[in-house]
């Protein structure tokens, strides 16, 4: 397969003139007509300036793109001037130009790049242009570096589309959020970045996920990655290099040959400023808050009219969402006035002891709805008298987290000692058990039960919770259930073995899906040896590995003025490029895992 299938040429004349501007970039081409469907990409035909034009006009400066036919404006975000300017390119259609202009004057002595990728297409059946890099300097001479690099989410290690990479001279902390980069670029489908004809020079680097489009980095709502060290580009720009051709996102071959000179892992910061955004009433004794930054401080809480001892509540793991529950059975008002007194950010932005009345109010569906039950006691369901639980007990992960149980409200009796568990063998001969109950550190209404042996192949387990021997705050009793768990015995599942060596600190292993948007299984580790991940259907899987440098057990985000990194995150791949493991029917896959080297 030819590489210029995929990387656009200018026509005839332009490649005359690129040998007097070696500036230029050779990137449309147009390929050979045929069919009943235009399916040909529109082609450059007339540049103005031309590429690396020197002394350009500052003032009212026009660029003319004129192609070989009728074209459109795809996307506007895709015209992208590099250093940008205050106001984003204006980009128009002129017959079978597209016209840019600038609603401020250019600055001086200065390479500029004017990018079109995924910004045209013809006009009829919309065939995308490739796109076009456009150089020229409003001083004497082009600036000749070059540098490339790959953004990605600092969780997933997914490449990160759209984020913007932003260059700065000035090496302030404050540069990031307070100029316009003096170079910048987009990244495209696969997180890669190639910027151009620069100078030589150091610079701070940093990727932003540009919300709102203005080149500088607002933490309250944008994600950002930055370098820990200063960069100065080796490679001087030429139109033969690779990174720098424009190349079809659908052909992952050649996108995944380009080579990224840096990698930026991109994190969202914890808000700087702490204080209640949300409140809801989510039932008649149940609400909720959120704050705006995690590591939430609360001094004191109460519900008006009510004892302290009356409210139970309980944080997540970030501490920046909190449950509440009102442990009285009496008929609740339709407002539930919560005093707090939490660490909240001041006008001068710092934390200070501050007392709010928070009005927890139903909704007018909620009220409706409330109304409606009290109105119709024919209509009640049985659930609606129960101690509501929710019991799982999944064959493939028994072993690890037991019979799970999460009741919906909390309790305030509790009879585990009346649970009965008891196991069947392969020749139905029963025998009882015993087991102990785990609560959930993080979660009060969360509880695993986990049988005091092992479990067994080709054994069935039961376990049985009884009638009315757990009361929730509405003093509701639980129904009955018996759970039923036996661990697979397909012969065409398979496991994983990872045999960790070089553990020097605490991480956290995660067996996810493909896509990475799922945790299958989940080890803290703090020690060598091996790791088992069993009963795995055939596919693809990918294994995680988090440093957990704080001991928190989260994945704790990184902090730009700390000149602080998120913790490290690394997926491994078994044959050191691709983090993708093939599982097949009845494998078993066993790999050794260097920590130290892996994390180094």
């Amino acid at each position: 397969m030819k590489l210029s299938k995929f990387i656009p040429l200018i026509p005839a004349t332009l490649v005359l003139a690129s040998l007097m501007f070696p500036w230029g970039c050779a990137n449309t081409t147009q390929p050979p007509s045929g069919g009943p469907k235009d399916t040909i990409p529109p082609v450059i035909t007339k540049l103005s300036p031309m590429p690396g034009s020197v002394n350009v006009p500052r003032h009212k400066t026009k660029l003319v793109f004129t192609f070989n036919e009728y074209v459109k404006i795809k996307d506007a975000n895709g015209v992208f001037l590099s250093p940008p300017l205050d106001k984003k390119p204006k980009a128009s259609i002129s017959g079978k130009s597209v016209v840019v202009t600038f609603e401020s004057d250019l600055d001086s002595a200065t390479t500029y790049t004017l990018d079109l990728t995924g910004a045209i297409a013809d006009n009829n059946e919309g065939n995308l242009f490739p796109g076009y890099t456009l150089v020229f300097s409003t001083g004497s001479q082009i600036d000749s570096m070059c540098m490339t690099g790959l953004v990605q989410d600092c969780n997933t290690i997914m490449p990160m589309k759209g984020a913007t990479v932003l260059l700065y001279k000035d090496q302030s902390d404050s540069a990031v959020f307070l100029k316009r980069p003096v170079a910048a670029a987009k990244t495209d489908d696969w997180g890669f970045f190639s910027i151009r004809n620069i100078q030589d020079t150091l610079y701070r680097v940093y990727a932003i996920k540009d919300e709102n489009n203005n080149n500088m980095y607002d933490p309250e709502t944008e994600r950002i990655a930055f370098l820990d060290s200063l960069f100065r580009p080796s490679i001087m720009y030429n139109d033969s290099l690779y990174e720098f051709k424009k190349f079809d996102m659908k052909d992952t071959a050649l996108c995944l040959a380009r080579k990224a000179q840096i990698e930026l892992n991109v994190f969202r910061e914890r808000p700087s400023k702490q204080f209640i955004v949300k409140k809801e009433r989510v039932g008649d004794r149940t609400a909720y808050l959120t704050f705006m930054a995690p590591d939430a401080v609360i001094h004191d809480m109460r519900i008006k009219g009510l004892p302290r001892e009356k409210l139970i509540r309980q944080f997540n793991l970030q501490r920046d969402s909190l449950e509440l529950w009102v442990n009285d059975q009496r008929k609740m008002p339709d407002t539930l006035q919560l005093v707090i007194k939490y660490d909240k950010t001041d006008t001068t932005g710092k934390l200070k002891p501050t007392e709010e009345t928070v009005k927890l109010t139903y909704t007018k569906e909620q009220r409706a709805e409330l109304m409606k039950k009290q109105k119709n006691t024919r209509d009640r369901k049985h659930e609606d008298t129960l101690c509501v639980m929710t019991t799982t007990a999944e064959p493939t992960t028994v072993e690890q987290y037991g019979f799970e149980v999460e009741f919906k409200y909390p309790l305030i009796e509790e009879g585990w000692d009346f649970l009965t568990f008891r196991s069947v063998n392969p020749r139905q001969q029963e025998a009882p058990g015993t087991v102990k109950v785990i609560r959930d550190s993080t979660n009060l209404r969360h509880f695993r039960i986990m049988p005091t042996t092992p479990f067994q192949v080709g054994y069935d387990y039961f376990l049985k919770i009884p009638h009315r021997k757990f009361r929730d705050i509405n003093g509701f009793y639980n129904d009955s259930t018996e759970l039923k768990v036996t661990l697979p015995t397909d012969e065409k599942l398979s496991s994983i073995t990872l045999d960790l060596k070089g553990v020097h600190n605490k991480y956290i292993v995660e067996l996810l899906n493909e896509k990475r948007d799922k945790t299958i299984r989940s080890f803290i580790i703090q020690k060598d040896g091996e790791l088992l991940f069993p009963y795995l259907k055939a596919g693809n899987y990918c294994i995680r590995l988090t440093e957990d440098v704080n001991r928190n057990n989260i994945v704790d985000t990184g902090n730009l003025l700390e000149h602080r990194q998120p913790e490290k995150v690394r997926f491994f791949k078994p044959d050191g490029e691709k983090f993708l493991i093939k599982v097949l029917e009845k494998a078993e896959m066993v790999w050794d895992v260097n920590m130290e080297e892996l994390f180094k």
